[in-house]
């Protein structure tokens, strides 16, 4: 099931430390503090169980939702890479 994950989470180690999680469970990165793949109902739980064990009583804001296919193929996106800085016009 495609999953986007977001969170906002003001300590460093804390948050790069959940950014690793999210890698580890195959979660592609879509923006700094974002990520979207493909998660059963169970690793979703397993993950968010290891983000909260993580984030303990810090401050912090971390959201999974889940997303049906027919929406997720309704998405609309703007993707503009950065260009090389010598194709500057």
């Amino acid at each position: 099931m495609k999953c986007l994950l977001v969170y906002d989470i003001p300590h460093d180690r804390t948050r790069t430390k959940i950014a690793d999680f999210c890698l580890d469970y195959g979660l592609d990165r879509i923006q700094y503090s974002a990520f979207v793949g493909d998660l059963t109902r169970t690793y979703q739980e397993e993950l968010m169980l290891k983000i909260g064990e993580r984030l303990g009583k810090q401050p912090g804001k971390v959201q999974l939702f889940t997303i049906c296919d027919k929406d997720w193929r309704q998405r609309l996106e703007i993707i503009q890479e950065a260009e090389d800085a010598g194709d500057e016009e």
